[in-house]
């Protein structure tokens, strides 16, 4: 049904440094979009753009297909965001702040609070002042007040922050039903790449501030091999038997203990014999896929902090 979110050569300046440098990024319906990068690669700033909080420097969006310009209004009505930390009246209980944020949006639906609260978990605590609350049981009420409108679009930066483990199966289970059954367009940056690899349908990797890769989940797992990894406390002499004995070439030394072998027609069983007939010592040798996160990491150079 075409692109949801829609940006072309997105830009913005502060105080002469540019933070957020070209991007062209495409948010398909009812897609998980997992938005990635190092701290302060640009992830927050596009999502303020995308929400007017503030103006770009150069370039446009496009919303539902409409282009957003500094007056827009309508269009987020349709919207529903978390941006950082959320803020609340923290004297309010969680009822009271959500029926504050409908009647600011003009939404007179008294069951939406309600259905809000139990989407999230969070109807035993209405009781209670949200002074009161956790940061995980605030993260979930956040999350209520983007659904309490039903939008048909949710931006969310760390939605998952301060939840325990508990509470992210809950919000991966509640972004999965969002987009499956309801057709909720979902545009989710995390820090944590695991919980994205789960949900995501499409990733896009932002590096100081230029978009790097923009790729569907499916074709990073057809192209991330498997691999066979073997640690050992030998690598020179190992790399020397595969090469020697098996007439493997096809595979990777890491540091000084890890070899990595991608050859798709030798077993892991031929392999470890040949080495224990060589007298190559062996701590483990096991079958694996690469992760979003080592391919993340590929993509920023490794040596950053991610956010």
């Amino acid at each position: 049904m075409g692109y949801v979110v829609s940006t072309r050569h997105l830009s913005k300046t502060f105080n002469g440094k540019e933070v957020v440098s070209g991007v062209s990024m495409n948010i398909s319906h009812g897609q998980i979009y997992g938005f990635l990068g190092p701290n302060g690669a640009g992830k927050t700033t596009l999502m303020k753009m995308l929400l007017n909080l503030i103006k770009p420097t150069s370039g446009e969006i496009e919303i539902f297909g409409e282009r957003l310009m500094p007056h827009s209004v309508e269009l987020f009505k349709r919207i529903g965001s978390i941006i950082e930390y959320p803020i609340f009246y923290e004297k309010l209980t969680a009822k009271d702040n959500l029926e504050l944020h409908c009647e600011y949006m003009g939404l007179h639906d008294k069951k939406a609070i309600g259905e809000a609260l139990e989407l999230v978990k969070l109807t035993a605590a209405d009781g209670k002042p949200v002074r009161e609350f956790s940061l995980g049981m605030k993260q979930r009420l956040g999350m209520a007040r983007a659904l309490v409108t039903k939008p048909e679009l949710l931006i969310l930066d760390e939605p998952i922050n301060g939840l325990d483990p508990v509470g992210i199966k809950d919000f991966r289970d509640l972004f999965q039903m969002l987009s499956k059954e309801y057709g909720i367009t979902l545009l989710i940056s995390s820090h944590l790449l695991s919980e994205i690899e789960q949900v995501a349908d499409t990733i896009g990797i932002i590096q100081n501030g230029i978009l790097k890769e923009e790729v569907s989940m499916s074709d990073l797992k057809n192209r991330n091999r498997d691999f066979i990894e073997i640690v050992t406390p030998d690598c020179r002499k190992a790399a020397f038997v595969l090469e020697n004995s098996l007439n493997i070439g096809n595979f990777k030394v890491i540091g000084d203990s890890v070899i990595r072998i991608y050859e798709q027609d030798v077993s892991q069983q031929e392999i470890s014999k040949a080495l224990i007939l060589n007298n190559v010592a062996i701590e483990s040798i096991n079958h694996k896929r690469a992760s979003l996160e080592e391919y993340f990491m590929n993509q920023v150079g490794g040596g950053e902090k991610y956010a």
